[in-house]
This record gives structure tokens, C-alpha cells and sequence, in this order.
């Protein structure tokens, strides 16, 4: 077994890494200078594959949406009652100073001394000579057990047990985490428990081997987990699967790249769970106690409803948040779990190049890849509603029932009598003339689809010709934005003759990596329409695979311009067709004010980082709701003395504190108030924090979280 079944066919994966077959060499020192040994890489006794089981063996318990389950302790859902630290000391004096009192009341005889009848009811009479030895031993041994009573009582009043594990040396010692034992083998995930009931005993022993000489990482634990599921669900056969893991052990299944891991890692990943962590919640009265300082993570589950992080320049989008989901959706694609696309401007953060199978730098020509405009389909219905929402969909009515009908019919009408003739679409510099109604191109197209007979296709050419020049005819308007392509600089990018090599994103049905630079710099209006077409293309794709437990996830590092009534009805259907995308934007504002809604409403996570302006904080507020909170209100009323005394002994409290003498009032009511308002999101979200709700697949919600992107 070669591959885990998903081969891509088209020549899109990239070389392996070359990597040194072991460190230089370095030249010995002179015989004089003594040799330091170098310190080991690890404690005697310890095998080369301990770190990688202690991983696996972690506990991984379940927890609530997005919290990072690796080694995670549940906490209790409601904060249990804290006595605050001055309250508990003086309360803890107060019982040892009545404790004191008892025992002095009883020790000199204030309270009678009954206390003394249980001893002398025990005591015989031969013991009870003055000054014998045994007399003074039992005397002072009872005097010492009825100070004991005394002092356990006191301190059970006085919560002495709490102080003493808040501030005693329980508090002062580091939590040592106490060794685990290694757990049964139809209980260890190392010992690979699902082949061995299966029968493959024989593959399992292989790989339990090298999971313990260190030769399995956590990528081939997870993309052999994955072929696994494969042999399950019947794509491939328990004897193919077996033999490829006995003759190659943790290498076997290889991704189409050859590569078993990225060649470096930021962020902290867990692949038995899926999840990267992002941050930690921080310890927020606003944040539910369940949460406080746990790890916060994301993966397919959460990115499955697709993600909205909103935050202006240097707040962490790229850096805190893209960076670490592309590495994750990176190593489920080496793991043949996940596809992804990766779109931002050249020269973005997102990773080495290396990282990826295919990286297609539009405008730069060492480009090896280039873009197929129409997404490798052949329909020219379906090419035309794909082309016509990368043109011009920002054009179109911005309400939720806007679309592009129109300009999708002109398209139409002229790359199928084209592909008709030619064989194929038309480039860029064609579609321009045609959208032009230059007379050579149409008249050539007339010619060729007379010889081949196509009259159904004439009929479309000549309603074309009807309408050019008309009032409110769209073909000047697709004319001007095709020119943006239509430049020195693509010249040698979107071919559609079959010279270069073209990616489609019909390749999501493969666990591929694919990262596209768009020219922001000196090209941004034809970088937002190539977003809009990777959008596009990227939607219509996926929701036509045959296996949608590959999830296939599009990152848009800047999602300006990019929102269109077609796309956030395309982001509605992603989730039934095991998808999501991840879109960036700096403000709400570069979305029209129609689509800001459906938008947040279409989207499950959303995330308002810190420098929010309040009109984006208004709108964030609005889609999070309210919440039914406890609202005390506390009222001091001065009070009047009516007697001389009574005023005497105000006009002393007067002077003493400064203050009149008042009577508070404390009132508790049920108020309904928003999470998250709209001042708080623009003013009291701290530099590296965001505001981030959750929603997963299943329809788990998280309330809006602080997060802390830097812990």
C-alpha cells in the first residue's frame, strides 16, 4: 500500500526535503586541552520513543468546545465560594483568641469545675496520692486532650485547614505531575488495540516497535490512524493495509509528497485530537469559571462552521491566529485528513514554501504553477457562474437575494460557442475581445460553429451580438474587468492552451497543500477579484467530492472585498459539505453594510481582536446577544437620630470618620445585559487578547471568551 488512496494525479506534489544524514563533523581538540563529554539528549535509562509514548499516553479527557484537551483537568461548571484572604485571617484569629478565652475560663476555675468529673471517675484511687508520678502523667495528659477538643473545635471555626493549604507549604511546593503506569494493551493507543481486534496482530506488534524505538512521530500515528479508518469503511483491503505496514513500519501510507512532517512548527499541535492551541482564556470574571485558564484550541470540528477574525493592522491576525491554523491544516493534510488553501499577498507570514505541495505565485514569473481561471471544469454554464462572481459579484445588489444572473448569461453565451470551437476556454486576452464585440473573434466563432453545425450554440452568439451596445448591457462592464488581467505583468499566467501547469481546485478530493500569492502590491483591485475566484471555485468544489470526511478548509488572510451575497450563501452550505474557510478582514467596514449580518450569522466562530472600533464592537454585540445576569444595586440612606444620645453619638462618628452615619440598602435583581458591548470590544480588550465565540459542527456553542493569543 503505496499511498492512503488519495494519489494526485496531476504532478502537484512537492519533492521531499532534502535533510543532512547527520550532524558535521567537528575536529578533535588538541591533546592538551581536556575533553568536557557533551551533555546526553536524555536521562540514562530512557528509551529513544518515551517523549512520543508519554504524548500518546496523555489523557485527553472530553471537555467543552475549544478548550485544548491535551492533559486538560476538568473544572468544575460554577465558581466555589472563595472566602477572601483578610476575611479568613481575621476569622481564623478570632477563634484561636475564643478558643484562648475557654481554656483560660476553664483553667482558673470561672466556669466550675465540672470539666474535671470524666477524670476522676476514671482515675483509681490508688493513683490519686498528691505528687505521685502517675497522677501528674494522667492529670496532664487529660488537661492536653481537653485543650486538643478545644483547639479542633476552634479550628474547624476558624478554617484553619484552608489557610493552611492557601499559605502553608502545600501552597508553597510545585505540583510534581505523578508518574502514570502504562496501561493495558487492549487499553494502550500505542499498542494499537483496533488492528489487534481486527486480527493484524502481526502490523500492530510492527508498530507498537517503533513507536517505542522512537521511529513514529505524531504525523504517522495519525495518517496511519487515518488508513485505518480507510480499511474500515472498505476503500482499502486489511491485506494491503498489513502488508504495507510490515514492510514499512511508521512510513507506510506516505502522503503523495513524501514528507512526514513540516520543516518547522510554531505552535502547539495535538493530531490524536486535531487541535492547535491558539491562547489561553484568561482569568476573567466575564469568561464562564469552566474556562478560566484553560488552553484554547481550534480544529476541523470548530473550523468546520467556518471562522471571522475582525481586528485592524498588528493585532495578531496573521501571526496569532493564521499562522498556527495553516501549520495545523498543513500536518491533517500530511496526515491524509484535510485539503487546504492558503491565500494571502506575497510575502505574507504563512509558513516556509516548503511546507506546501503547490504554491502558485500569480503576477511572479519562477512561478511554476499557475491558476486555471474556469476551476478545471468543462461546462461552460458552470465556468460562467464561477467566472462572473469573481468579476463582478461586489457589483451586484448587496442585499441577500442579490446574484450575478445577468452577467452569468453573457458569459455563457460566449465561452460556450468558443470551447465549442477551440476545444477549450478562452485566455484572458480572448475573453477581453470577445466581452468587446471585436468582429474578428465573434466572426470567426460564427464560422466555426456553422462548419460543426451547432445551431443551438449560433442562436447564443447571436442574442450576444442583439444585446452588445444596448442600454444596461453588462459586457462592457465584465470587458473592464477582465482588463485587469489583461496585463504585462499575468501575461504568462492564466493559459488555458495546455502549456503550463495549471491548478484547479478540483484537487480537493486530495489531501494536497496549496498556498496562492496574490500581487497586493501595485495590483490590489486584481488581487481581491482572484480572492473572489478562489472563493468561488473553492465552494462550488467542494460541495460536489465524493469523500467528505477529507475536510477541506480555504484561508483567506485578507478578506477585503471578498464578501458577496453569493459567498455567504456559499459559507451557509460549507458546513453539510465538510468544509469551512477562514477569512481576515481589518473592519467590518470593508463588508457592505447589507451582508454584515447574514455574514456573522453564516459564520460560526467569530473572534474580535483588540483595537476594535465600536461601530464593528456595535455589530459583534448584536450577533452575541444577550444574557440573563444578577444585578445588585446598593443604596445608603443616611440615618437621623432622633434622641440626644442618638445625636451625640453621630456627631462622635462624624468626627472620627468624616462621614455621616448611614444604613446600606443591597437589592438583588435579574437584568438582562449584553455579553459583550460594544465599548467593552473597543476599549476593554487588552494588546494580545481577543473576544472569540465558538460554535462546532455538532452545534456545541462557547460563549464569547477573552483569550489570551499570547499564552
Amino acid at each position: 500500500m503505496d499511498g492512503d488512496g488519495t494519489r494526485d494525479a496531476r504532478g502537484t506534489h512537492a519533492n521531499p526535503v532534502p535533510r543532512p544524514a547527520g550532524p558535521p563533523e567537528v575536529p578533535a581538540k588538541p591533546p592538551e586541552a581536556p575533553a568536557v563529554p557533551p551533555r546526553p539528549a536524555r536521562a540514562p535509562g530512557t528509551s529513544d520513543g518515551s517523549a512520543f509514548l508519554t504524548w500518546l499516553r496523555t489523557p485527553r479527557p472530553q471537555a467543552l468546545p475549544g478548550v485544548w484537551r491535551f492533559g486538560h483537568r476538568p473544572r468544575p461548571e460554577e465558581e466555589p465560594e472563595r472566602v477572601p484572604g483578610r476575611q479568613l485571617l481575621s476569622g481564623a484569629v478570632i477563634a484561636f483568641l475564643v478558643g484562648w478565652l475557654i481554656w483560660s475560663l476553664l483553667w482558673n476555675g470561672y466556669l466550675g469545675g465540672w470539666w474535671l468529673l470524666p477524670l476522676y471517675a476514671m482515675i483509681p484511687d490508688s493513683w490519686a496520692e498528691p505528687h505521685s508520678f502517675t497522677s501528674v502523667v494522667v492529670v496532664y495528659a487529660y488537661y492536653v486532650l481537653i485543650a486538643g477538643i478545644i483547639m479542633v473545635g476552634v479550628g474547624r471555626l476558624g478554617r484553619w485547614g484552608e489557610i493552611w493549604r492557601r499559605y502553608g507549604p502545600p501552597a508553597w511546593r510545585r505540583a510534581v505531575p505523578r508518574a502514570v503506569p502504562p496501561p493495558a494493551a487492549e487499553e494502550d493507543p500505542a499498542a494499537w488495540p483496533a488492528l489487534r481486534a481486527a486480527g493484524a496482530h502481526d502490523a500492530a506488534e510492527r508498530l507498537a516497535a517503533d513507536a517505542r524505538s522512537g521511529l513514529m512521530r505524531d504525523v504517522d500515528h495519525a495518517r496511519i490512524a487515518r488508513a485505518w479508518q480507510g480499511v474500515q469503511r472498505g476503500r482499502h483491503s486489511l491485506a494491503t493495509f498489513t502488508g504495507a505496514v510490515l514492510s514499512h513500519g511508521s512510513a507506510a501510507c506516505p502522503h503523495p509528497s513524501g514528507a512526514r512532517d513540516l520543516p518547522a512548527r510554531q505552535a502547539r499541535h495535538d493530531l490524536v485530537t486535531g487541535q492547535v492551541r491558539i491562547g489561553t482564556a484568561a482569568d476573567d470574571a466575564r469568561n464562564p469559571y469552566a474556562y478560566r485558564g484553560a488552553g484554547l484550541a481550534l480544529g476541523p470540528d470548530l473550523l468546520g462552521t467556518s471562522l471571522l477574525a475582525v481586528g485592524p493592522a498588528g493585532s495578531g491576525k496573521t501571526g496569532s491566529l493564521v499562522r498556527p491554523l495553516t501549520e495545523s491544516l498543513c500536518l491533517h493534510a500530511l496526515a491524509g485528513r484535510a485539503a487546504v488553501v492558503v491565500v494571502g499577498a506575497a510575502g505574507a507570514d504563512l509558513g516556509p514554501t516548503d511546507a506546501y505541495d503547490v504554491v502558485v505565485r500569480i503576477g511572479n514569473p519562477d512561478s511554476v504553477y499557475d491558476l486555471d481561471l474556469y476551476g478545471g471544469t468543462t461546462d461552460p454554464d458552470e465556468a460562467a457562474v464561477v467566472l462572473a462572481e469573481a468579476l463582478v459579484g461586489d457589483l451586484t445588489d448587496q442585499h441577500q437575494g442579490g446574484d450575478t444572473r445577468r452577467s452569468t448569461t453573457v458569459l455563457a453565451q460566449l465561452l460556450g460557442p468558443f470551447r465549442a470551437v477551440h476545444g477549450r476556454f478562452p485566455g484572458v486576452p480572448e475573453l477581453r475581445q470577445l466581452l468587446d464585440g471585436a468582429p474578428g473573434p465573434l466572426a470567426e466563432l460564427r464560422e466555426g460553429l456553422r462548419a460543426a453545425g451547432q445551431e443551438s450554440l449560433l442562436r447564443e452568439l447571436d442574442a450576444r451580438e442583439r444585446q452588445q451596445g444596448r442600454p444596461g448591457d453588462v459586457g462592457g462592464v465584465l470587458a473592464d474587468r477582465v482588463a485587469l488581467l489583461d496585463r504585462p505583468a499575468f501575461a504568462p499566467f492564466f493559459d488555458t492552451s495546455g502549456q503550463s501547469r495549471p491548478f484547479s481546485l478540483k484537487a480537493l478530493d486530495h489531501p494536497v497543500r496549496v498556498r496562492i500569492d496574490l500581487p497586493q502590491r501595485g495590483h490590489a483591485d486584481a488581487s481581491r477579484m482572484l480572492a473572489r475566484l478562489v472563493l468561488a471555485q473553492f465552494t462550488a468544489s467542494v460541495s460536489v467530492r465524493e469523500d467528505r470526511s477529507l475536510f477541506a478548509c480555504l484561508v483567506l488572510d485578507d478578506a477585503s472585498g471578498v464578501v458577496t451575497p453569493e459567498a455567504v450563501r456559499g459559507v451557509q452550505r460549507l458546513r453539510s459539505a465538510g468544509a469551512g474557510v477562514v477569512l481576515t478582514l481589518r473592519t467590518l467596514d470593508d463588508v457592505p453594510r447589507p451582508l454584515r449580518g447574514p455574514l456573522l450569522g453564516a459564520i460560526g466562530c467569530r473572534m474580535a481582536l483588540s483595537g476594535l472600533t465600536p461601530w464593528d464592537g456595535q455589530d459583534f454585540a448584536e450577533v452575541w446577544g444577550k444574557e440573563w445576569t444578577e444585578a445588585r444595586d446598593v443604596t445608603d440612606r443616611q440615618i437621623i437620630a432622633e434622641t440626644p444620645a442618638g445625636k451625640a453619638v453621630h456627631m462622635l462618628r462624624r468626627v472620627i470618620t468624616g462621614k455621616a452615619p448611614t444604613a446600606r440598602a443591597v437589592t438583588v435583581r435579574q437584568v438582562e445585559r449584553e455579553r459583550w458591548s460594544a465599548s467593552e470590544l473597543a476599549h476593554a480588550v487588552p494588546a494580545g487578547h481577543a473576544v472569540l465565540s465558538l460554535t462546532s459542527v455538532k452545534g456545541e456553542h462557547a460563549p464569547p471568551l477573552l483569550v489570551d493569543l499570547r499564552g
